[in-house]
């Protein structure tokens, strides 16, 4: 059968050999890789870097005597047979996976369990996805499994995803393109006095027209304390009230635009002539992360860009800002969500590095009380020679 992927079949391959390579490096002969989709994409990467499987449940139906665990599926990786693929979906479309051995099951939990059973397995087994795999579906694998002693190696598979491939870099490019025509339209929209709802409806309707998903939109409007909160409808992210002349504007468009691929920039601006404090404000956001981002290069440590991020923020000068506060930190890794490295003063390592071809972010938020709160970030790729911007959207909208 012809395979219908936008990744060859040898890509997988690749993809499978650095993914075994890496459990010999930590010791173990079995590995037990969870995804959770259908209707949710931040835990669905790993599976989706092994065999091209996204669930179609809804990723919320409660459990049942009859199925339980929808929407979770795993690959089991062992030395010498080829990764098997355990679904919540019967009637799989082999063109369209990575991986020909396939079983689906009402529970996978228990699937997995058996099939784990049937090979006889024991001892130490990693767990990859521990921090969504809920604790009732882990008591049920140890309770099937009484002889495996289950290690939770979350970064498994990320360690490998963490550097792009070529064809990958490609689909982030296509995705940068997406991402900034639909960020183009959310700002343009707000800045001509359009509802945060209306705008992010532009945003929505060209990211999912050319094959991503607008997984969060966040908007925020207003002048002072009005602009505190990251998004004015939190539920939502985007209220049905619209920016007057003078107000600060705020917008993030988040999601995987292409090929599950995530981007995350966001901008912030003025509706009308902005006073020479919001200018301020705004720009000196900016610089914090352009600042980052010249700082950017393969080989440089992820703390020393967090310590250049807190001496531009210093510099400048602020007050508490929400964002801020939630995530103190100047970027993070990409790829199938956001990864790590995160680097922030207390959210990365020492041995936290940026490597060529890493796909990275540099973000900023700022906050001056009577003004407002100022936030961006920028997506790109890093290479042996620059940097290779992927959201394109103007950082400042003024002469």
């Amino acid at each position: 059968m012809n395979k219908t992927m936008y990744f060859p079949q040898e890509e997988y391959e690749q993809r499978w050999s650095a993914v075994l390579a890496e459990m010999k490096k930590r010791r173990y002969d079995v590995a037990v890789i969870w995804s959770r989709s259908g209707g949710t994409h931040e835990r669905c990467g790993d599976v989706l870097y092994l065999a091209n499987w996204y669930s179609c449940h809804s990723g919320h139906e409660p459990d049942c005597p009859l199925w339980s665990a929808r929407a979770h599926a795993a690959v089991i990786m062992q030395p010498g047979q080829a990764p098997h693929l355990h679904i919540d979906e019967p009637s799989p479309r082999l063109h369209m996976l990575a991986t020909d051995r396939v079983d689906w099951h009402m529970n996978p939990v228990e699937g997995v369990a058996k099939e784990l059973n049937r090979r006889k397995v024991k001892g130490r087994v990693a767990l990859v996805g521990s921090d969504f795999f809920g604790v009732k579906y882990m008591r049920q694998l140890e309770a099937l499994t009484p002889g495996i002693e289950w290690i939770f190696e979350d970064d498994l598979v990320q360690k490998p995803r963490l550097i792009k491939s070529k064809r990958e870099l490609d689909a982030f490019r296509e995705a940068g393109e997406t991402v900034t025509l639909g960020l183009d339209a959310m700002i343009k929209g707000l800045l001509a006095g359009r509802s945060e709802r209306d705008a992010a409806a532009e945003a929505a309707k060209i990211v999912v027209a050319r094959g991503g998903v607008p997984t969060l939109i966040r908007c925020s409007h207003g002048v002072g304390d009005e602009m505190t909160n990251f998004a004015r409808e939190p539920l939502t992210g985007a209220s049905p009230d619209a920016p007057k002349q003078g107000d600060m504007v705020r917008a993030w468009l988040m999601g995987p635009m292409f090929q599950g691929y995530w981007l995350d920039p966001g901008r912030t601006t003025v509706r009308g002539k902005p006073t020479k404090a919001q200018r301020d404000l705004v720009e000196d956001c900016g610089r914090i992360v352009e600042g980052v981002i010249a700082a950017m290069r393969p080989g440089i440590k992820a703390k020393e860009l967090a310590r250049i991020g807190d001496d531009l923020t210093a510099r400048v000068g602020g007050d508490p800002d929400q964002a801020g506060e939630q995530w103190p930190l100047y970027g993070h890794s990409v790829g199938l969500f956001f990864e790590n490295p995160i680097y922030g003063d207390k959210t990365c390592v020492d041995e936290d590095v940026i490597r060529a071809n890493m796909v990275c972010s540099s973000e900023a938020f700022l906050m001056r009380k009577g003004v407002g709160s100022a936030g961006f970030e920028q997506n790109f790729i890093v290479t042996e020679s620059g940097i290779e911007m992927l959201t394109k959207t103007p950082m400042y909208f003024w002469d």
